[in-house]
């Protein structure tokens, strides 16, 4: 996926409302290759290189990803040559992750049958799911 600007990375609130920070929090962490590099970097700091050869993406989509997070607060730089290396900018991230695989386990992964969000959608709207 690549994004065309960093438009994909706000998040769009209702007309006439005030962004809600927890919305915003939870719109960056729901694109899949953005969720992948957060996962990633809760196992330590990586360079986009790393990322690259991870996740099998292009070079201008994890940097945009990347940066997404970085502008989110999410994710920090750190300058070591030429090099920049990457990682979790607040150690309770890897709470929240830790908390979100708790609750998907908990529920079974329902909601990837979500018919709005779910991953499963084509078979849930054909009538499929848990067959």
């Amino acid at each position: 996926m690549t994004m065309n600007s960093m438009q994909e990375c706000r998040a769009s609130s209702p007309a006439g409302a005030g962004l809600d920070p927890a919305v915003a929090l939870f719109h960056s962490l729901s694109d899949a290759t953005r969720l992948a590099i957060v996962q990633h970097l809760a196992a330590g700091e990586a360079r986009v290189a790393d990322l690259i050869s991870e996740l099998g993406l292009a070079q201008s989509t994890v940097s945009a990803h990347v940066a997404c997070l970085r502008d989110c607060g999410l994710v920090v730089g750190r300058a070591q040559g030429r090099q920049m290396f990457y990682s979790l900018a607040r150690p309770e991230l890897l709470d929240l992750l830790a908390t979100a695989e708790t609750l998907l386990d908990a529920t079974g992964n329902a909601v990837a049958l979500c018919p709005n969000f779910g991953t499963d959608t084509a078979s849930a709207t054909t009538g499929e799911a848990g067959r």
